[in-house]
């Protein structure tokens, strides 16, 4: 969760997510964020450049509003790793509104459930997407993210390598959806496999 510099994760799809929460409370991890609802939009310019070369910008609205620049990432066994550059707004409209003003537009409209929890070194998020539930954890090495991964009996050689834009790429893909966004109203009914989305269960 860095304000600028590098950002360091990796991310699991898990079964059941009380399990996880249960761990980290047993390891006395810290809740920092209680859940939350985020609202994201992803902007990019006409023909998509930024996303052609694997760039993010991202207007986020939780318990805060930030606007965010993510270069485009390395992977290394399944960590992601990017230079990131992330400030508070005080207006998620008036930001919005002021991005579209420079020329960029809506690529993707998602929306996720996170808690988020400090352990150590690390901040470890719960995330609950429409199509299925994940753990995220982000630090500054990737021994101390695998030293992590362990402590919750997550399979490290299940870590997820690319974004979660992505993954609903593949769930359109396997299941012909229609929609763009990911959203809970766009998935209700919908039921979602591991399949789908061409990833493996960390917690089974």
């Amino acid at each position: 969760m860095p304000v600028h510099g590098l950002e360091t994760e990796v991310k699991f799809y898990v079964r059941d997510l009380e399990r996880v929460k249960s761990r980290l409370e047993e390891l006395n991890a810290r809740l920092v964020q209680e859940r939350v609802l985020e609202t994201n939009i992803r902007f990019d310019l006409p023909g998509a450049p930024l996303r052609a070369e694997g760039k993010v910008l991202r207007l986020r609205r939780d318990a805060s509003i930030k606007l965010t620049y993510k270069s485009a990432s390395t992977n290394e066994q399944g960590v992601l790793s990017r230079e990131e550059i992330e400030f508070d707004v005080e207006d998620f409209d008036k930001a919005k509104r002021f991005l579209e003003a420079l020329g960029y537009q809506k690529l993707v409209y998602y929306e996720k459930y996170r808690t988020t929890y400090k352990l150590n070194d690390s901040f470890v998020m719960l995330d609950e997407l429409p199509y299925g539930n994940f753990v995220e954890i982000e630090a500054g090495t990737v021994d101390v993210i695998r030293a992590v991964a362990d402590q919750l009996h997550l399979k490290w050689e299940t870590a997820i390598g690319t974004s979660y834009n992505a993954l609903l790429d593949r769930a359109r893909k396997h299941l012909n959806l229609a929609f763009e966004d990911l959203s809970f109203a766009e998935f209700r009914g919908i039921p979602v496999e591991a399949a789908h989305l061409e990833v493996r269960a960390a917690d089974t």
